[in-house]
């Protein structure tokens, strides 16, 4: 079931439905209106539309600046996931040979 939404920012004001609850589409809304808000006080640009648009430039930013560091992270689990599966197999090595040295008790 879609819920709808009214927008009214940037002296626009419109309806979208989605099928997100209500509670979810507000977050979305308040985050976006912080984010007009932060792009017109670092841009000092008041003209609404480059305000969308520097505002949606700068999130598409935000969001590929988030998926490399969650690319990054994932490539540093990996390694470390390597480097404890080389010790532990070193480890087991290394107790086949304490075994076959000393016998198999």
């Amino acid at each position: 079931m879609a819920n709808e939404l009214g927008l009214d920012i940037l002296g626009t004001s419109f309806t979208i439905a989605a099928d997100e609850d209500e509670a979810y589409l507000q977050k979305v809304l308040a985050q976006y209106r912080k984010a007009v808000e932060n792009t017109q006080a670092i841009s000092g640009i008041n003209d609404p539309l480059n305000v969308a648009i520097l505002t949606g430039f700068l999130l598409c930013d935000e969001i590929n600046k988030m998926k490399r560091q969650m690319e990054e992270a994932s490539v540093a689990v990996q390694n470390e996931n390597g480097e404890a599966e080389k010790r532990t197999l070193n480890m087991i090595a290394n107790l086949d040979q304490m075994l076959k040295t000393f016998g198999n008790e």
